[in-house]
């Protein structure tokens, strides 16, 4: 099902590159537009979706929180004790800030036990050693699990070029990272990257699934080339006593494209929606994904029936809900432009449940925060022709 949801409280601060995290019903929002003010310092939000009303809650920390920066287009993916239990942590590496600063750090958020019938987050920063990932956005992270033991998998991304590499023209250029494949051990920090032979270009904006020992790399976008490969990469990891070993399988598909959201609607079976055929088309298809121990199955699934604004948009942008459901944006024409908003916003739900997000409100949640001022954003970007202009104004 396809709907359409009225934007309300403090939804100008959503932009294309955000994440969505969910700890069980409840959904928060990170990447907001500019840096966090006063009146809201974390820059992470409640995601309250009631009555077909999108609001963001302001989301309160833990006193021994580390800080965490908006970023947009971050690595995030969800970490639980035990294959198929219930998420206790997420995961965010990278980024890019407010300011277009490429952030290399890893955080582990995780959500504090309510205390007066409220909750809160903590966010805490994790040093890594060894073979450290270079600071990138664009990239994926997915958890996998081996004999018992559990690794995070990292591939992909874009960064600046090289400082000593940089001139005043191409300063802002970003590159394709290194066809590399990092696999980070948790509880020691320890970061370990491999060269699959398999892996010849830095992709990025790709979607990455994963499966006990096995992560599915699908689509993404090579800037050297400017390709859209239509392979599926299946790296397995192998965890035992000593080195862990990795290997890559070339599997031919006809799954070409970059930017698409992919939801999981049950323990092995998942959807890719949206993303882009090309540099001006987008893909208005929906593929079903269906994995097992040793094989993968494609199938294109009944699409939406898309709204008109939707198909006549060039860009569209979103992120997983959790539970089969998917929040996108399109930019708003000029005709239906208003102070308060930039965007629409819909909700797909390939889930069973209808509307899959009414348990997203939390009920204890003051409604003063409804009307707690949020000063504009301080955010300035450069135009082509050098000029800077506030992109609130």
């Amino acid at each position: 099902s396809l709907q359409i949801v009225t934007p309300a409280s403090n939804t100008s601060l959503i932009q294309p590159g955000f994440s969505l995290l969910h700890f069980g019903s409840h959904v928060f929002y990170l990447g907001q537009k500019g840096w966090p003010k006063r009146s809201c310092p974390t820059g992470v939000f409640l995601l309250d979706l009631k009555n077909n009303d999108l609001k963001l809650r302001p989301t309160t920390f833990t006193n021994d929180s580390c800080y965490l920066p908006p970023l947009r287009n971050p690595a995030v993916c969800s970490f639980s004790a035990s294959q198929g239990g219930e998420i206790t942590q997420y995961l965010i590496h990278g980024g890019k800030t407010p300011n277009n600063e490429i952030s290399h750090k890893l955080y582990i958020m995780t959500m504090a036990f309510p205390v007066n019938k409220r909750f809160s987050l903590c966010c805490s920063e994790k040093d890594l050693a060894g073979d450290v990932p270079e600071a990138r956005y664009g990239h994926s992270m997915n958890v996998v699990f081996s004999r018992g033991k559990t690794a995070v998998v990292m591939f992909g991304g874009r960064s600046y070029m090289p400082l000593n590499q940089r001139t005043t023209e191409n300063w802002n250029n970003v590159i394709d990272c290194e066809p590399l494949v990092y696999l980070i051990d948790l509880q020691f920090g320890c970061s370990t990257s491999f060269n699959l032979r398999e892996l010849q270009d830095g992709l990025s904006f790709h979607v990455s699934l994963a499966r006990n020992d096995t992560v599915y790399i699908f689509g993404g976008h090579s800037l050297g080339n400017n390709f859209r490969p239509p392979n599926v990469y299946k790296i397995k990891v192998d965890l035992p006593i000593g080195s862990p070993a990795l290997s890559c399988t070339v599997i031919n598909s006809n799954l070409s494209f970059s930017s698409a959201i992919a939801t999981q609607t049950s323990p092995d079976e998942f959807v890719i929606v949206g993303g882009y055929q090309s540099d001006n088309q987008k893909r208005l298809l929906c593929s079903g994904v269906f994995l097992d121990d040793e094989t993968i199955d494609i199938q294109e699934i009944e699409t939406p029936d898309w709204a008109g604004e939707i198909k006549h948009s060039k860009t569209w942008f979103g992120a997983d809900m959790g539970k089969g459901a998917v929040l996108f944006g399109i930019p708003v024409d000029n005709k239906h432009q208003s102070a308060d908003c930039s965007f629409f916003f819909y909700v797909l739900n390939f889930g069973d449940n209808d509307p899959v997000l009414q348990t997203c409100s939390q009920g204890s949640t003051e409604e003063q925060e409804d009307s707690m001022p949020l000063e504009d954003s301080e955010e300035f970007t450069f135009n082509r022709d050098g000029n800077i202009f506030d992109e609130d104004t």
